[in-house]
């Protein structure tokens, strides 16, 4: 199988972290949906990233329905909990909070980067307050725990860390770790991982 996604794409990263993590043989493909000659919008009708490309040439698409699917293709490690109930749930919303953070940071992006002039406030404001919320909400529940969720790790870890890297990327400026020493020391320790650090190549 293929992934096709971009090296600074947070929802790019989450998949490739799900399918190095369960060692699912695939091969990455750098392509910018908005370049010429990429193929993105010829497998994925909403021309985004990241596709997961199967050998019969079906495309999963987006980041949260591959997660769902590379899951199921074995049992080491179980990312999303198998049955329905409050684990699977508890799980699930670590990954809406952090794409929800991820969501928000592409919006203020896209915002600061247009001409002073014409950049909304209040967007910006809207936004960057989600993101403040959701660290908040994150470091809370996060507490002194090794992982997200549970004994081990799971999708959870691998949605809040790629938000996290993203913000690292294109908020700088932005003290998460002053704020939130626990999320820092989290984040310290999920950097070690041989697939976060792949990712990070």
């Amino acid at each position: 199988m293929k992934l096709l996604g971009t090296p600074t794409s947070p929802y790019t990263r989450k998949a490739r972290l799900v399918l190095l993590e369960k060692n699912i043989p695939h091969t990455y493909i750098v392509d910018a949906p908005n370049e010429s000659g990429s193929q993105v919008p010829r497998v994925n009708p909403l021309g985004r990233i990241p596709a997961l490309l199967l050998d019969s040439e079906t495309c999963v698409f987006d980041s949260s329905v591959i997660a769902e699917y590379v899951d199921t293709l074995n049992d080491t490690p179980i990312l999303i909990p198998r049955n329905p109930g409050l684990e699977r749930m508890r799980v699930k919303r670590w990954e809406a909070l952090a794409d929800g953070i991820m969501d928000s940071a592409v919006v203020v992006r896209m915002e600061s980067v247009r001409p002073a002039e014409k950049q909304e406030a209040a967007t910006l404001m809207t936004h960057n307050d989600a993101i403040s919320r959701s660290l908040d909400f994150a470091a809370r529940a996060l507490g002194n725990r090794a992982w997200c969720e549970g004994n081990s790790i799971t999708l959870a870890d691998l949605a809040l860390v790629s938000a996290l890297i993203y913000l690292d990327l294109r908020q700088p400026e932005r003290n998460w770790r002053g704020i939130h020493a626990n999320l820092a020391h989290w984040f310290d320790n999920m950097q070690q991982r041989p697939a976060v650090r792949r990712t990070l190549e």
